[in-house]
């Protein structure tokens, strides 16, 4: 941008800061290498291991670890049954694999409105879109914020409605102190790069329900099953069924073990975030024109992201200038998220743009700042500086 010049100068930085970045350790490195030199590669126990340290952490039963988070949504909406002509409620605020689980397998996703406050699916417009053909919810946890668990829980047993919680964002949040992981029906944690722990791709599915664990740990393998309880007939020690049609998702041992060595350090990485996220509420929380983020008082957030809002009646020049001018003083800055239903491929499935106005006004003002643990002081006085900069020059 022409128009920099003439309020920056020199940018806050001089090397970009993105907005997030994974923190991998000697420990980390380590348990990759002893698994690589085990003798497995995939399949093998570190697999388990991983799935215990999540399950165990967060207080459940069960955990099925996949290849990704979109795998384990697809996985669990297969063990709720979703089908062809089923309907399954969820936000358009959210990465659009929230509501490709849903397509893939045959049911259709239904866009209900955010809150304003939280930016979180909203229960009061989520009751006005159910249906008879309403099968399940998949609420969002945006930004590490706990969706109203409590009022969701009312409206699935009223409605006899599966709640499957995409909780990709919200690994060590609390919700009423309660654990994440332990509210829904089926919950799902991501492990890509950017999350709270990475495993550098995956996902996994936790739940206290056997029935369900039974069909996630079919669906991601094939839908085979070489457990002697459950097979119709048994041939011999080498006797395997595909019993349904299944998928490869599995996660790589090598994987796991990136991901068990990760979650020794989970609560000191939540921590760290939850300071960077307090300096910037501190910094901007009285500038006119921009809204920090509103935390409900009974979600106890582990931030995954903070997003900050400039009012378009505050800040004419609109997002995109500002977007350009944090990207001009080397600030990594991202947009969390487009709408789902107007992306090209839901338009041409006959989504209506615009069909949820709270959606449509929060993603014409949002901007996501930088946030993760390994940001250093300096990291964070770089973004508060670079804020403080843009806003002077815009208002």
């Amino acid at each position: 941008m022409e128009k920099l010049a003439l309020y920056g100068g020199q940018p806050v930085r001089s090397q970009m800061l993105f907005y997030g970045q994974q923190w991998i350790n000697e420990d980390d490195i380590q348990a990759v290498v002893s698994s690589l030199t085990s003798g497995y590669i995939t399949q093998g126990p570190e697999i388990p291991k991983f799935e215990r340290a999540v399950a165990d952490y967060v207080g459940v039963k069960y955990a099925v670890a996949f290849s990704s988070g979109t795998a384990a949504l697809h996985g669990a909406c297969y063990a709720a049954g979703i089908g062809a002509g089923d309907e399954v409620i969820t936000t358009p605020i959210t990465f659009v694999a929230s509501s490709n689980c849903v397509l893939y397998q045959g049911g259709t996703p239904v866009f209900a409105d955010i809150d304003p406050n939280t930016y979180n699916l909203c229960p009061e417009d989520t009751e006005r879109k159910i249906t008879d053909r309403t099968k399940a919810i998949i609420p969002v946890d945006f930004s590490g914020q706990p969706v109203q668990m409590d009022r969701f829980r009312e409206l699935a047993d009223r409605h006899g409605l599966v709640i499957i919680q995409d909780a990709a964002h919200s690994l060590g949040a609390n919700y009423e102190r309660k654990k994440i992981g332990t509210l829904a029906d089926m919950t799902m944690f991501s492990f890509h790069p950017l999350k709270h722990v990475t495993s550098a791709e995956g996902g996994m599915i936790v739940t206290d329900n056997e029935a369900y664990y039974q069909k996630l740990l079919l669906f991601r393998s094939h839908g085979i099953t070489k457990e002697p309880e459950l097979l119709q007939q048994n041939e011999g020690p080498w006797y395997y069924e595909m019993q349904d049609l299944g998928y490869h998702y599995r996660m790589t041992d090598l994987q796991a073990a990136l991901g068990t060595s990760q979650m020794g350090r989970l609560d000191a990485f939540i921590a760290r975030r939850r300071e960077i996220a307090a300096l910037y509420t501190e910094a901007f929380r009285d500038i006119p024109g921009i809204t920090v983020p509103y935390q409900h008082p009974e979600a106890h957030s582990s931030w995954h992201l903070y997003v900050l809002r400039f009012n378009t009646n505050a800040y004419p020049a609109g997002r995109k200038e500002i977007f350009q001018a944090y990207r001009a003083e080397n600030i990594g800055v991202h947009v969390h998220y487009i709408p789902v239903y107007n992306q090209p491929y839901y338009q041409q499935l006959g989504y209506a743009k615009a069909q949820c106005l709270n959606a449509e006004n929060y993603y014409e003002e949002a901007i996501t700042l930088p946030l993760f643990p390994k940001m250093s002081s300096q990291d964070v006085a770089d973004v508060i500086e670079a804020t403080k900069k843009i806003v002077g020059f815009f208002r």
